[in-house]
């Protein structure tokens, strides 16, 4: 067997992690020796071991002269676990073949370099495009510093969002809500605006899959939702944030303070709303490193606008219902030259729905 065969084997391990390890990157692990797999592993949740150290006592620990596969570089710092390269060494493991190399500053090639000094054989660079695309998100925020923005939407196949009269529950089928929920589980934060909690009053939780719930930002300006919507309800479910613009000396402020949310002021932008810019570093800057957009329509336009978003996914119900409200609003586009162009990765079908997944290019 070849180094490729024995990475695709780690990658398919790694993506075990989705949902659970963020804002670290899901990374896999395969230990062969005398050509035989002697032990497996991936990282399983954040702040848990890491996929080599979970392969090596997979294996038992009777590792010596053996070749490690894994998806990304292994760490050579103190973090939450130990340095990977420690036990890679103490193990007597003869060679390691890496497919990424990692982007933290704290880890970029010195993991590598550790494990030359030591005398350990390193392969650098098999299957990297895969590797770095199962970690799209962590590369992004690594290398930018930004989240990573997907924005996701169902939409009938004449492009409405919603009826003329507002009523969007529900356009996609229940095979759609269920990938919606996977969607949710893969990032650290999901984000919508205050009319989408008033008018459709979600839970913005994961409830039809395995996956941690992610931290809810609402988007509120003037601070308009009630005390009464199901974020507040089920509080405990997970975190929630609130970005307005208005302090803590406003009244309306006071009337949200005690509701469990964390409220935060963020400054306006040109048009008296909550600047997503300014948002999206508060947030990176805690550690969040990727943001799902669910809604509303203006706060789809607004991303989309200030060139915030880096994936889109549109879910298309095969239905038609005329007049309604749009999901993409007034981009200020006159010249089809200036079109925000996509980059289509897959098409699904997820019971009677399309869906497009794509990148902003």
């Amino acid at each position: 067997m070849n180094d490729e065969y024995y990475m695709k084997l780690a990658l398919s391990l790694a993506r075990k992690g989705s949902g659970f390890v963020s804002p670290n990157p899901m990374v896999g692990a395969v230990i062969v020796k005398n050509g035989r797999i002697i032990g497996r592993g991936y990282h399983q949740r954040f702040g848990g071991n890491h996929a080599e150290i979970n392969a090596i006592n997979n294996a038992g620990g009777k590792v010596a002269a053996s070749t490690l596969y894994v998806t990304l570089e292994p760490c050579s710092h103190e973090g939450k676990t130990p340095p990977c390269t420690e036990s890679i060494i103490k193990h007597k493991i003869a060679r390691v073949v890496i497919g990424a190399i990692d982007s933290n500053p704290l880890v970029s090639r010195q993991g590598i370099n550790t494990l030359h000094r030591f005398g350990i054989e390193v392969k650098t660079g098999i299957l990297e495009n895969e590797c770095r695309k199962l970690n799209e998100i962590f590369f992004h925020y690594m290398e930018t510093g930004r989240p990573f923005v997907t924005i996701k939407y169902a939409q009938t196949l004449d492009g409405r969002i919603a009826t003329a009269t507002g009523e969007s529950q529900w356009i996609s089928s229940e095979a759609s809500l269920k990938f919606a929920h996977h969607l949710r589980a893969a990032h650290d934060a999901i984000l919508v605006g205050a009319g989408t909690v008033i008018k459709d009053n979600p839970e913005l939780t994961v409830r039809l899959v395995r996956g941690r719930n992610p931290l809810r930002v609402i988007v509120d300006s003037e601070l308009n939702i009630s005390r009464q919507a199901k974020i507040f309800q089920n509080i405990s479910s997970a975190p929630t944030l609130i970005a307005t613009i208005k302090t803590a000396a406003d009244l309306r402020f006071g009337r949200l303070a005690g509701s469990g949310a964390e409220i935060i002021t963020v400054k306006a932008n040109k048009n008296g709303n909550v600047d997503l810019k300014k948002l999206f570093k508060m947030l990176a800057a805690r550690n969040i490193s990727s943001i799902l957009i669910e809604g509303g329509a203006r706060v789809i336009t607004s991303v989309l606008k200030n060139n915030l978003a880096n994936r889109l996914v549109t879910i298309i119900a095969p239905k038609i219902i005329g007049r309604g409200i749009e999901a993409v609003g007034d981009l200020d586009i006159k010249k089809l030259e200036a079109a925000k162009k996509l980059s289509i990765q897959k098409v699904l079908r997820r019971g009677v729905d399309i869906i497009i997944d794509s990148r902003l290019i």
